[in-house]
């Protein structure tokens, strides 16, 4: 169901198989885990999540989910545009902080109190019966969107919900609840590591063989075992970050010739070359598509 520009809800129930590969969004991702067998990779973590765990991922993050057979996966997903975060945050409220951190231990699992639970249960309820309700009255079948065809205020009413949402979103993450989730991470810590630093230095060389030299450690064997946290090379790897990097600077309106040595590609044949093969248009055609 859809709720317009600056959010979309959709409640899923399906059986594995289920093959999604790793990938990333131009929303923030808000999920919701309800039932299912299913580990959740998010840049190299593996979270291992029980029923009313919340996930929350940021539009730079590479992530996929990994089913096993026999147990129905049901979740909600809310995808939500940055823009809309920032618009509704204040001086004193960063809506956006539970999502923008860029620690080195970041963990994008949330497990709420009990107390708290509830609060988010029935503030995702009030939420997804405002997007049903105008889902089902729009006639745009799946893409519909708010107005008074859900019902006077039903525009309000979801945005208002959204923030709401998004405040518990922040408490709970400034509380901090990762005593009781550390059992349920599994990570390798020197690929974390190297994760980390990539993320952290994409205008520098990253070439197998200045990271292996950087972290002592075999081109070998860190290319197998990033391969195997992250699905994929440290190449592909730090040519998606400096593209994903690359397109939010397009949308901040910086220079092309700016942005190309900043992301690290050295030159601009190259960025345009790698632009153009992932996302379909020159770097100038992108950047004109948003005006």
């Amino acid at each position: 169901m859809k709720s317009g520009d600056d959010f979309e809800l959709f409640h899923y129930k399906d059986e594995p198989p289920l093959d999604i590969g790793f990938h990333n969004h131009d929303f923030y991702e808000i999920y919701f885990f309800i039932s299912g067998k299913v580990t959740y990779i998010v840049e190299g973590k593996s979270y291992n999540p029980k029923p009313g765990d919340i996930f929350l991922i940021n539009n730079r993050e590479v992530h996929k989910p990994v089913m096993e057979y026999g147990c129905v996966y049901e979740r909600i997903v809310i995808w939500v545009d940055p823009a809309f975060i920032k618009r509704n945050s204040t001086e004193g409220t960063n809506l956006s902080s539970c999502f923008d951190s860029t620690l080195k231990n970041k963990q994008n699992l949330l497990r709420p109190s009990a107390n708290m639970q509830a609060l988010i249960r029935s503030t995702v309820s009030r939420l997804e019966q405002v997007c049903t309700d105008s889902f089902e009255n729009s006639g745009f079948g799946s893409n519909g969107s708010f107005g008074n065809s859900g019902g006077f205020g039903s525009d309000i009413l979801g945005n208002v919900y959204l923030i709401e949402l998004l405040t518990y979103l922040n408490m709970i993450y400034f509380d901090s609840y990762k005593e009781s989730i550390q059992d349920d991470i599994i990570v390798n810590r020197k690929i974390s590591d190297i994760i980390h630093y990539i993320n952290n230095n994409l205008a520098e060389p990253l070439s197998l063989d200045t990271l292996s030299k950087r972290f002592y450690i075999s081109k070998y064997h860190l290319f197998r075992e990033f391969k195997k946290c992250t699905g994929y090379t440290p190449h592909e790897y730090a040519l998606h970050k400096r593209l994903i990097h690359s397109r939010e600077q397009l949308k901040e309106g910086n220079r092309i010739t700016d942005i190309c040595q900043s992301c690290g590609f050295g030159d601009y044949s190259n960025f345009y070359r790698s632009f153009i093969k992932v996302y379909g248009m020159t770097p100038k055609e992108f950047q004109q598509s948003l005006r």
